[in-house]
């Protein structure tokens, strides 16, 4: 078993591990109409969009875009183990998200992601995207400890909400603009939806091969795709019709 990470870093076990994630079934894509993807994968160049590089944001202003890229890409860092929030473009998923199912969290953001820059550059001099990967971990602790200034209504709040959101965009299926050619579902080893099970596919310990698949590439499921958002609709739990 490797070695635990020291205790003053922030790591993708950890997180993964206080959420209570055990599978791609544990993740709950947000229910509402999302606009989704037209391609399930994206090239390199636009995967560079949570860190702060690529195209325009369509909801967060660039600065905002900037934080919330090197919030995720701290909270699922690409490591050893693989890639992260940054692969799997969790920050756009986010960003999509807030024009539609997640727009009641806009404001939210808004104000959080401003307090963010604000307590980076009182305690370590610089906004968050400018700061090294160990500052960034220390301001994240200090919100996840409740313990970060100038959060309405406070820093553990936000530090939960940007939390969940990033594990949503990280394993959600890609139809709903994360989980960018399926690296979130690589991750942890889910194959993906499947219609039909073999008897070998039943097995206690069987290594099935990923589909690479979104669940709405299926008829069962693509004659149900939710409708593309609008804010107007956003507090409604179901596709409009």
């Amino acid at each position: 078993m490797p070695n635990e990470p020291p205790r003053a870093q922030l790591s993708r076990r950890q997180l993964l591990k206080r959420a209570g994630l055990v599978g791609a079934a544990a993740i709950a894509t947000p229910i509402g109409t999302i606009v989704p993807l037209t391609r399930l994968s994206q090239s390199p160049t636009q995967a560079q969009t949570a860190a702060g590089r690529g195209p325009v944001s369509e909801t967060l202003t660039a600065t905002e875009a900037e934080t919330l890229g090197a919030i995720t890409a701290r909270l699922i860092p690409t490591d050893a183990n693989g890639p992260g929030a940054v692969e799997a473009q969790a920050a756009q998923y986010i960003d999509r998200a807030l024009g539609g199912a997640l727009a009641s969290s806009r404001d939210a953001y808004r104000g959080g992601l401003a307090a963010v820059d604000g307590y980076a550059r009182m305690l370590k001099g610089s906004p968050f995207a400018k700061l090294s990967a160990a500052d960034q971990d220390a301001v994240l602790r200090d919100m996840e400890a409740n313990v970060a200034s100038g959060f309405v209504p406070d820093a553990s709040t936000f530090f939960n909400l940007v939390r969940a959101h990033t594990i949503q965009g990280t394993f959600c299926d890609p139809y709903y603009g994360g989980n960018a050619g399926f690296v979130g579902w690589d991750l942890i080893g889910y194959p993906g939806v499947r219609l039909a099970v073999t008897a070998n596919d039943q097995r206690l310990d069987p290594r099935l091969p990923p589909t690479h698949r979104s669940a709405y590439d299926y008829a069962m499921f693509s004659k149900k795709k939710p409708a593309r958002a609008s804010v107007d609709h956003e507090m409604s739990p179901w596709p409009r019709t």
